[in-house]
């Protein structure tokens, strides 16, 4: 970037710089920049679009030379995709059998699977000197 860039991006340079300028002129000036922004921006815009079209001729050719359908990509992702989500469902549905166990002062037992947060009743009971060797389930 040029000084007069560098300069120019300052508040303080840049209000000096133009102080001379009319309240017309300087108006004038905001429409011309916000111009150039608008079209900076289309260009970088095409730039991208001009990019991503040859990335993808690129990619298409890999494909055709690997022998590989856009219908072959689709149906790998699916495929995963749906043993992934039934192992997380299936998994999800089992029951891990307690591991402790507990009975408090009015007579309710508590039961835990040492999985996870330990519970309130099973926390009050390690700090009261007791152990989780004391508790499990034999």
């Amino acid at each position: 970037m040029s000084d007069i860039g560098k300069s120019l991006l300052k508040k303080t340079t840049l209000n000096k710089t133009l102080k001379p300028l009319t309240l017309q002129e300087l108006e004038k000036l905001a429409l011309n920049l916000a111009d150039v922004i608008k079209k900076r921006k289309a260009d970088e815009k095409q730039q991208r679009e001009s990019r991503k079209l040859k990335k993808l001729a690129e990619i298409k050719k890999l494909m055709v030379e690997a022998g590989l359908s856009a219908s072959d990509l689709g149906a790998e992702k699916s495929t995963r995709a749906r043993k992934a989500k039934s192992a997380k469902k299936a998994s999800s549905k089992v029951k891990v059998a307690a591991k402790f166990q507990i009975t408090d002062d009015q007579g309710k037992v508590h039961q835990w699977t040492g999985r996870g947060r330990t519970p309130k009743v099973f926390q009050a009971f390690f700090d009261q000197g007791n152990s989780k060797e004391d508790c499990l389930i034999k």
